[in-house]
């Protein structure tokens, strides 16, 4: 292994450790509203700060990591299933918008559970909607804590267990001391990296196998279907492909880590200048780096692990220096992620269980010892259950998002739009959607051809208006309080 490239790579993770100690002051100098600054940074991020936190929390090792592994197998294919994901920033702060951060403002809203609570003013909501949280974000952080081990082991030549040990150490330190404001500071940081890294090795790639034109036709040489939308021996199939979208697109407005952004936002001018910032920040990363992916075939015939076909091929086609460089740039979209992710599964337990069922008027020095605790353990939870890693990222990290937005893509949209939604529509809604998607992915992974996804969150949509229309509607203080 290079130094240059370990040398790199150890000056960004301090440079990450030393905002997370400087915004941890400010943090916990706050006197009053610690939660508001812990959990949500006080809803003060601009335009910019709010595209890069939104987007850099979406892509992730999933997209760094585990995505471009599938590319390498999948071939172009898996790149246009990828660019579905374009849409995302869009459509969090398009359909939850400013109706979200207002009302937001006005129930004093901290997590997405907070909203489900006052708007359907029931407890086993509550406790569902937490018990998704804490079940799947375990999946999904663990995806991160396993794609950062892997890309620290590529970097360093370490054990996979001594490389997860360092990386998952660090990250677990300054989310834990930082809160809120580390993670969003470190996020736009992350974002910029991101950006030059993948444009290095798109460039460097191309540059390196001879041309657009002829890296391709080798991939042809290889397998004709790497490069038709359908995938080797037409594995791709249509249904299939056209219900992705609802899982990487629309169902991304369900994800607690994604539309938690559309509560902390300073003001809508910050809402519009994030929109065309991140759409166009993550359209670039998604195509950049899913093309990396598809054409590694061509430089690396042979990967034992298909998820490290990113690391392996950054140090075959860039200069040390650059190698490190890019390298941080996975690392930096896989920090960003696990950073959001273990502050909301901290933020679940600490503050929409713990306060709301057990010290509803807590002592707020308590609650800094308890965040603290909490997010903590969470990380060294994650930490032994990423001990024992798939061959595929990409499927623990689908089963994870898919499962989140089972539970809250329906209450959190038609609670937001829809006045007759009550407590019994969204009870439906988590319970037969929650229930048929586990069933599906056990036994009937792709029904009718689609995704997983698709039959769950209709079973889901349905059950909701359903059970909605034949109960009690909400009561009149409910309504005037969120439409009145």
């Amino acid at each position: 292994m290079e130094w240059q490239i370990i040398l790199v790579a150890t000056i960004y993770m301090l440079l990450i450790f030393f905002i997370g100690m400087i915004s941890a002051r400010k943090t916990f100098k706050t006197r009053g509203g610690f939660i508001e600054e812990y959990f949500l940074g006080n809803r003060s991020m601009n335009g910019f700060i709010l595209a890069m936190t939104l987007t850099t929390t979406y892509i992730s090792a999933g997209s760094f990591i585990a995505g471009p592994g599938a590319a390498y197998s999948m071939g172009l294919g898996w790149v246009l299933l990828a660019m579905s994901q374009l849409p995302v920033g869009y459509l969090v702060l398009g359909v939850l918008g400013k109706r979200f951060a207002i009302l937001s403002r006005k129930i004093k809203a901290i997590t997405v559970i907070d909203f489900l609570r006052e708007r359907y003013q029931n407890n086993l909501v509550l406790a569902l909607s937490a018990f998704g949280i804490i079940f799947f974000f375990l999946a999904a952080i663990t995806v991160q804590f396993i794609g950062g081990a892997r890309l620290f082991q590529s970097i360093t030549g370490l054990s996979y267990e001594t490389a997860l040990l360092i990386f998952a150490g660090g990250v677990i330190i300054y989310v834990t001391l930082g809160g809120f404001r580390t993670v969003v500071l470190t996020d736009a940081v992350q974002g910029v990296v991101m950006f030059i890294g993948t444009f290095l090795l798109l460039f460097s790639s191309f540059k390196y196998g001879g041309g657009v034109k002829n890296v391709m036709m080798k991939l042809a040489s290889i397998d004709p279907g790497l490069i038709t939308p359908f995938g080797p021996k037409n594995s791709l199939q249509i249904p299939w492909v056209t219900s992705f979208w609802v899982l990487v697109g629309f169902g991304v407005i369900g994800l607690p880590q994604v539309a938690v952004r559309g509560m902390a936002y300073k003001d809508s001018k910050s809402m519009h200048n994030a929109i065309i910032i991140g759409t166009i920040f993550t359209g670039f990363l998604m195509l950049g780096m899913h093309l990396i992916g598809a054409i590694g075939q061509v430089f690396l015939p042979e990967v034992n692990v298909a998820d490290l076909v990113i690391p392996e091929l950054s140090k075959k086609t860039l200069q040390p220096w650059l190698a490190g460089m890019f390298l941080t740039a996975p690392l930096a979209a896989i920090l960003s992620t696990i950073s959001s992710q273990l502050l909301i599964l901290s933020s679940t337990i600490c503050k929409d269980i713990y306060i709301n069922f057990f010290k509803p008027d807590p002592d707020e020095h308590f609650i800094k010892k308890l965040s603290l605790i909490i997010t903590g353990l969470a990380g060294l939870v994650v930490f032994f259950l990423s001990l024992n890693p798939p061959e595929f990222l990409v499927w623990l990290n689908l089963f994870a998002l898919a499962g989140m937005e089972t539970v809250f893509l329906w209450p959190t949209l038609l609670g937001l739009y829809w006045p007759r939604a009550n407590a019994y529509g969204a009870l439906a809604s988590i319970i037969t959607g929650l229930g048929s998607y586990l069933f599906c992915h056990y036994f009937w992974p792709k029904p009718f051809g689609t995704h997983t996804i698709i039959l769950p969150l209709t079973i889901g949509l349905s059950a909701f208006i359903l059970i909605s229309l034949v109960t009690t509607p909400p009561d009149e203080e409910t309504i005037r309080k969120f439409w009145g």
